[in-house]
């Protein structure tokens, strides 16, 4: 399957690189937590203060298993995505990005943003951050064709990096 599949941490960069490789490729753009929320008409922070997680993950499943049947797309999923077997064996069947930000950026990035259920309940953001990048990193990286740096970089270099390896590892 022609996809390329941005994964990481909450706040890693995904959308806002996803975005632009789709203006650069033409391909479409698609964030799997946007396509829960249009599914439920409301956000993920409400799915998750009604359902749980685990109903968060149960439509973010299905959503997955949808996106993945269609070719040429820049998928950026939600953090916790890859955590789930289903998900991870749905994602293989495209190219896998792991965008690599490290907890003390992801802290700076995401300290007073409030729409991040997995960091509202927890009185401790830096810590909440760093506990997630110790659990979900090896997971990432296992998954990942390409591990790729997101820090200290702009959009414009970042996004040159990843279509040049895309065009080197001749996916594109």
């Amino acid at each position: 399957m022609k996809n390329v599949i941005l994964i990481g941490l909450m706040g890693a960069g995904k959308t806002t690189v996803g975005k632009r490789l789709s203006q650069r490729l033409g391909w479409n753009f698609v964030d799997t937590d946007h396509l829960v929320e249009q599914n439920c008409g409301t956000s993920v922070s409400v799915i998750f203060e009604v359902e749980g997680e685990s109903g968060f993950r149960q439509r973010e499943e299905k959503v997955i298993e949808k996106i993945m049947r269609e070719e040429e797309q820049i998928i950026a999923t939600g953090g916790g995505a890859p955590t789930i077997e289903s998900n991870r064996n749905n994602l293989k069947k495209g190219y896998v990005i792991y965008l690599s930000v490290k907890p003390q950026s992801l802290w700076a990035r995401l300290q007073h943003d409030d729409s991040r259920p997995l960091l509202q309940a927890s009185d401790n953001v830096r810590g909440k951050l760093e506990a997630l990048f110790e659990e979900r990193d090896p997971i990432y990286r296992s998954l990942a064709d390409h591990v790729v740096s997101g820090e200290n970089l702009t959009l414009r270099v970042l996004t040159t990096k990843i279509i040049n390896t895309l065009k080197n590892e001749k996916f594109i």
